[in-house]
C-alpha cells in the first residue's frame, strides 16, 4: 500500500475529510495506561490517523462488541522451520493476528547461502503481514559441521541497509565472541550500533556480561526463570519462546508480570502448522499465560508494545495516531481468538492473499548426498564405554550420558531394550559426504526408522533407526524427494513429507503440510516413538551450538567444551 502523504494524514486525523476506513463500535485496549478507550478508530492508507471520536470514513467496518488490541509482533522466527514458503507462512498465521514477523532465513542461508537471504527479502516486501529480517550471523554455526554455505562479514554488510533488514540474527557462536574469534569480532563490529540478536543458552556471570557488552541486545534461549531473570537485570530484553521442540513459556511465565513486561517479548523460533492448527500461534501463548494467571496487559504488552520497542520498530505495538494500522479484533481478551485482523491497513482475508504478487522458490534439487548402505551406520569401536545423546522432551538442551554398549563384530548396534537406537548424520550438499554415527536415549523408538533434511543449522540428512536397512532406506528414499521427513519400517515407506525448497519448505499449501504431518506422526508412533514431535526434535540432535551433547556429519560434539570428541 502507498503511504498517504502527510497532509491526507493530517486531514483524516482531524475529520476534515473522510477516513480510509472507520472501525466502529469497539473498544481499543490500551497497552500504556490498561484502560479502555471508547470511539472509532480511523485509518488512513496503512497508517492510524485517529482513535477516541467519531469519524466519517469511506469504508465502515463494524466492530460492535469487540476489543481492539493491536497486531502481535513475533519477534524470532525461522519461517522455514513453518515447513513452507513465506507465503504459505503468511496465509497460515496472520489471520490469527500475527501482523509482523522478525525472521531470521538462516536455515535456507545454510542451504545456498545469500541468495536464501535475497529470497525471504523479496517475499517479504510482497505479503500481507509484515515480515522483517535479520541477517544471518552464523553461517555455518560453527566449524564443526558442514554446511552448504558460508556467509562472512563483507556479505552481511553490503545488505544492512535494506529496507526490510533491522539488524543480526541471533549470534550462536557464543564462544567465538567471548574468546574474540576474528571472524565473529568482525562481523559484530560490522553491526556495531545496530540491532543484534542473542543466543546464549546457559550463559551466565561474567561470560554473559562480556557477551552482552560486545552490543548483543536480545535474547530467547533461557529456559528457567533464573536464567531470564539474570538476562534482564543485566539490560538484556527476554524473549519468551514456545516453539514445537523448544517450550520455555511454562517455565518462564511466572516472570511476566506488569513490571517486567516493557521488557519482555514473545517468540516461536520453530512452530509448524500441526502445532499451529491444533493449538495456535501467539495467540496460543497469550490465552495461555493469562490462563495461568499472567496479567492481560502484561501479556498482550509483550506480544506488541515490548515487542516493537525491543526491535526499534517504533511506528507500531500501539492503536495510536501516527502507528501501523496492526489491528486485531477479540470477542474476549482471556481467550485472545481473533474475529477480524488488520495489516498495514488491509482486512486479511482471501482478497489480501489472493492480490499477492508471489514469487518463485529457490534452491530446487539441493539434496546432493552419497547413496548409502546398511554398513554405512555401522558404529566401529574397541571400547564399550559410550557417549550417548540424552533427549529433554520439550526442550533442545540435551544430557551427556555414558552408557555400556557391547562391541559386537566391531560394531555397536542399537540395544532396543535399554532405549539406545542409532542416530547419523549424512553430509547432503556435495562437499565430502560425511557419515557420522552414535547414540541417542529418549525416542522410544522400536523398529524402522525416521530420517529428516530439517537438520539445524547444517541441513545435512539426519536419521534415527533401529536397524540399519530401514536408516538406509530412509536416507536414500529423501535424495528422491529433495529432501524432507521419512518414516520407514520393514523395508517399507509409510508416510513421507517432501519439502523440496532447499530440503526445508513445501510448494504446497499449509493446510496439505498439516495433513501430511498428522500421517509422519502417526506413523512415528507405530514404531513405538514416544516423543510429541519427534522430526524437529531430531532436527535439533545436530545443532552444536546448544549443550550438551549433539552430532553433526563430523562426530560427536561435546558443546561444554565446543569440540569434536575423538
Amino acid at each position: 500500500m502507498t503511504q498517504p502523504d502527510l497532509e491526507t494524514l493530517i486531514d483524516q486525523g482531524r475529520g476534515a475529510m473522510p477516513a480510509d476506513m472507520v472501525l466502529r463500535g469497539g473498544k481499543i485496549f490500551d497497552l500504556m495506561t490498561g484502560e479502555m478507550i471508547e470511539g472509532d478508530v480511523a485509518i488512513c492508507g496503512d497508517t492510524i490517523v485517529g482513535i477516541g471520536a467519531d469519524y466519517d470514513g469511506r469504508e465502515i467496518v463494524d466492530v460492535s462488541g469487540l476489543t481492539l488490541v493491536p497486531g502481535f509482533i513475533d519477534t524470532h522466527l525461522h519461517i522455514e522451520s513453518s515447513l513452507v514458503t513465506p507465503f504459505e507462512f503468511d496465509r497460515c498465521v496472520c489471520p490469527r493476528g500475527v501482523t509482523t514477523a522478525i525472521c531470521d532465513p538462516h536455515e535456507i542461508a545454510n542451504v545456498v547461502g545469500v541468495p536464501g537471504i535475497e529470497y525471504f527479502l523479496e517475499a517479504s516486501a510482497r505479503t500481507v503481514m509484515d515480515i522483517r529480517v535479520q541477517l544471518s550471523s552464523c553461517v555455518p554455526s560453527t566449524a564443526m559441521e558442514t554446511a552448504g554455505a558460508q556467509i562472512e562479514a563483507e556479505e552481511l554488510a553490503a545488505l544492512k541497509d535494506h529496507p526490510r533488514v533491522i539488524g543480526l540474527a541471533e549470534f550462536m557462536n557464543y564462544p567465538g565472541v567471548i574468546f574474540k574469534d576474528a571472524g565473529a569480532i568482525s562481523k559484530l563490529n560490522a553491526f556495531r550500533g545496530r540491532h543484534i540478536d542473542g543466543h546464549a543458552p546457559l550463559l551466565s556471570g561474567k561470560d554473559l556480561n562480556a557477551y552482552i557488552a560486545a552490543g548483543i541486545r536480545t535474547e530467547h534461549e533461557a529456559t528457567t526463570a533464573d536464567e531470564a531473570l539474570e538476562k534482564l537485570r543485566k539490560g538484556m530484553r527476554v524473549l519468551i519462546r514456545e516453539g514445537s521442540v523448544s517450550k520455555d513459556m511454562l517455565a518462564l511465565q511466572p516472570i511476566l508480570t506488569e513490571r517486567t513486561s516493557p521488557y519482555i517479548a514473545l517468540c516461536t523460533d520453530d512452530r509448524n502448522p500441526l502445532d499451529i492448527a491444533e493449538y495456535g500461534h501467539l495467540d496460543y501463548m497469550i490465552r495461555t499465560m493469562i490462563s495461568l494467571g499472567t496479567p492481560v496487559l502484561a501479556a498482550y504488552r509483550a506480544a506488541s508494545l515490548s515487542a516493537a520497542e525491543a526491535f526499534g520498530l517504533k511506528d507500531r505495538g500501539q492503536i495510536a495516531p501516527g502507528k501501523r494500522a496492526d489491528i486485531v479484533a477479540l470477542p474476549n481478551l482471556e481467550e485472545c481468538r481473533a474475529a477480524l485482523v488488520i495489516a498495514g491497513g488491509k482486512i486479511v482475508g482471501d482478497a489480501a492473499f489472493a492480490a499477492r504478487k508471489l514469487i518463485a522458490p529457490v534452491a530446487r534439487d539441493s539434496v546432493k548426498a552419497p547413496t548409502v548402505t546398511a554398513a554405512s551406520f555401522r558404529t566401529t569401536a574397541n571400547r564399550e564405554d559410550t557417549d550417548v545423546i540424552g533427549i529433554m522432551p520439550g526442550k533442545i538442551i540435551t544430557e551427556h550420558l555414558h552408557e555400556t554398549i557391547p562391541v559386537v563384530d566391531g560394531d555397536k548396534r542399537p540395544d532396543i531394550a535399554r532405549d539406545l537406537v542409532k542416530i547419523a548424520v549424512v553430509e547432503r550438499h556435495g562437499k565430502n559426504g560425511n557419515i557420522a554415527t552414535g547414540f541417542v536415549k529418549g525416542f522410544g523408538l522400536q523398529r524402522g526408522a525416521i530420517a529428516s533434511t530439517v537438520c539445524h543449522d547444517h541441513h545435512n540428512i539426519a536419521v534415527v533407526g533401529a536397524n540399519y536397512d530401514d536408516m538406509a532406506l530412509a536416507a536414500n528414499r529423501l535424495g528422491q524427494i529433495e529432501g524432507g521427513f521419512v518414516v520407514v519400517n520393514d523395508g517399507k515407506v509409510l508416510a513421507e513429507l517432501a519439502l523440496p525448497v532447499a530440503g526445508l519448505m513445501s510448494l504446497n499449501s499449509f493446510e496439505e503440510v498439516e495433513g501430511d504431518l498428522k500421517q509422519l506422526r502417526k506413523a512415528a508412533i507405530s514404531l513405538g516413538v514416544t516423543l510429541e514431535e519427534p522430526f524437529l526434535q531430531l532436527a535439533f540432535l545436530a545443532l552444536p551450538v546448544i549443550p550438551a551433547l549433539k552430532i553433526t556429519d563430523r562426530g560427536l560434539v561435546d558443546v561444554v567444551k565446543f569440540e569434536i570428541i575423538a
